[in-house]
């Protein structure tokens, strides 16, 4: 995070909650918007690595003003069907590989006499 980042925080932001990951949220402070209407800033500030995929999707809702009030406030209703949050782990030693990944180091069976290649 920069050191513009952190003074805008420290001056302006008001913490409005965390997630599990330990990620925090916050908005601009109410007394900062006295200009009739205009919308408070809502940022994240990451617990590590910047990564915009380790938001949580309530969260994200809140960030994106899909929702007006903080999961810290009103929680959102979950469904039975739902898995919990886990980033998007695409160039990480935790991505998933397909069986015959050349990164897996493993071979690849060889084609069987389904396979023909094309010649023009």
């Amino acid at each position: 995070m920069s050191l513009g980042t952190r003074l805008f925080t420290l001056l302006r932001g008001e913490l409005v909650g965390t997630d599990g990951a330990g990620n925090r949220y916050y908005q601009e402070k109410a007394g900062d918007h006295d200009d009739g209407g205009a919308r408070r800033k809502r940022w994240v500030l990451y617990a590590g690595k910047p990564e915009a995929s380790a938001v949580p999707p309530e969260w994200h809702a809140w960030l994106h003003r899909i929702v007006d009030r903080p999961p810290s406030e009103a929680p959102l209703p979950t469904q039975p069907w739902e898995k919990p949050h886990v980033p998007n782990l695409s160039g990480t030693g935790s991505a998933q590989l397909p069986p015959g990944s050349l990164l897996t180091g493993a071979r690849r069976p060889r084609a069987t006499g389904d396979y023909q290649a094309w010649r023009p």
